[in-house]
């Protein structure tokens, strides 16, 4: 046995050995308890009701028994942890301050309290959710968190506020009516991943971090699905991001990273794509969206294969100065595609064109969607590709696949929400 290990067991034995469990029971201060409560140990509360603002100041488990509830008055932070190495599970925890400018919080994990665990909680009419600063290696799991639903949106502060973080995990929770559901801003090597997020400004708003995993995510019926700001090295994969009133994934100024297997369906813009290099876009599904694409400020140089492009209203809005091309490996699929197949190999003999005549028209008159279907309409089309002086740059595909990877995309048609968070 090294003297390492040694050291380590001399240090943690003596609290496993000593560890001591005190209970809570209704009409008792759970504050007095916690303050007597010894590095280590575990103070369990029983079902009931319970007011005051608590402070864990040492590292110590706090377990609720058959979901009791703790009310902060509606002033401060109902839970602030203060100490690193705290878990807090099995909770209702409602009822913080309203001030943005305390960033009151059901739950404020404070600089230092690293290695914190928020796990089986209800967190409800809380300004912000979870505030979590300056700690490293956080687990938020299985926690259901409402905001303020009688607070306007910019009035309210996030589900789970992430700032200058490493390691944190923040898996399976499920929360709505708060500002963002997820803000994150300069935390690095994080997993998010199961959570369910709706009715709110951004499902996620990340912003200047790096090497984060975002997988198996729903984002609905927010104002934004996903928003990647100013980021780099991120794998954002088997999301779904359907119902925004606005966009379903933003990319904005990103760089170096994977966006794979994602559906992205009913919203107004599926995908914007702002300044982004270096990226792979592959296996995607983008469906019935009002605009599948806005792709502009220069973002090229990026790998877009294999995704499929079905019943959106524009596939692709494009703002650049020259021909942007995707699918030059193996195309994807663009279910406005008039071309052919003549050798059978499952892709089109004739490029496919985004931004053509016909998009330029729809564009300038709507009412022109009525006659897409027209052979006049098609026909104009092809005139298009063949009279370079009548085109516009825009997105080129040289390969276009004549089938869409994706069978089941008819599920994820009538998406689209006119509700507001």
């Amino acid at each position: 046995m090294t003297r390492r290990l040694l050291s380590l067991l001399a240090l943690v034995l003596p609290l496993a050995l000593h560890a001591a469990t005190w209970t809570v029971h209704p009409g008792e201060s759970i504050q007095p308890v916690l303050d007597r409560a010894a590095a280590g140990d575990v103070v369990e509360v029983q079902r009931g009701h319970y007011d005051g603002n608590l402070r864990i100041t040492k590292p110590l488990t706090l377990r609720g028994l058959q979901r009791p509830t703790i009310s902060g008055g509606l002033q401060g932070d109902t839970i602030r942890i203060t100490a690193p190495d705290v878990t807090i599970e099995g909770l209702i925890v409602r009822d913080s301050g309203s001030s943005l400018l305390q960033q009151n919080a059901g739950i404020y994990v404070t600089p230092g309290s690293h290695r914190a665990t928020v796990r089986r909680c209800d967190l409800v009419y809380n300004l912000f959710g979870l505030w979590i600063q300056k700690a490293n290696d956080v687990r938020v799991e299985h926690n259901l968190i409402v905001g303020k639903r009688d607070h306007g949106s910019s009035q309210r502060g996030n589900g789970v506020q992430l700032y200058d973080t490493t390691g944190a995990r923040i898996e399976h929770n499920h929360i709505s009516f708060v500002r963002d559901a997820l803000y994150v801003d300069v935390s690095h090597h994080a997993v998010f991943r199961g959570n369910r997020l709706h009715h709110s400004r951004y499902g996620t708003h990340y912003m200047n971090s790096y090497h984060n995993l975002w997988e198996d995510n729903d984002s609905y019926l927010n104002r934004g699905g996903l928003a990647l700001m100013e980021v780099r090295d991120q794998v954002v994969r088997n999301n779904r991001a359907w119902g925004n009133t606005d966009h379903g994934i933003m990319l904005r100024t990103l760089q170096d990273s994977v966006i794979e297997n994602n559906v992205v369906a009913g919203n107004a813009r599926g995908f914007f794509i702002y300044d982004v290099e270096y990226v792979q876009l592959r296996g995607n599904l983008v469906v019935d969206n009002q605009v599948g694409v806005h792709l502009s400020a220069g973002s090229t140089r990026n790998r877009v294969e294999g995704n499929d492009f079905v019943g959106n209203r524009e596939q692709v809005r494009y703002v650049g100065a020259k021909d942007e091309t995707w699918g030059a490996e193996g195309g994807n699929h663009w279910s406005n595609y008039l071309g052919w197949d003549r050798d059978g190999d499952g892709r089109g003999d004739v490029r496919y064109e985004a931004n053509d005549l016909v998009d330029r028209l729809v564009w300038q008159h709507p009412s022109a969607r009525l006659l897409l279907a027209s052979p006049a309409v098609q026909a104009l089309r092809l005139v298009g590709q063949q009279f370079p002086v009548l085109r516009v740059p825009g997105v080129v595909d040289p390969k276009p696949r004549m089938r869409p990877a994706h069978p089941d995309w008819k599920e994820w048609n009538g998406k689209q929400s006119s509700l507001e968070p």
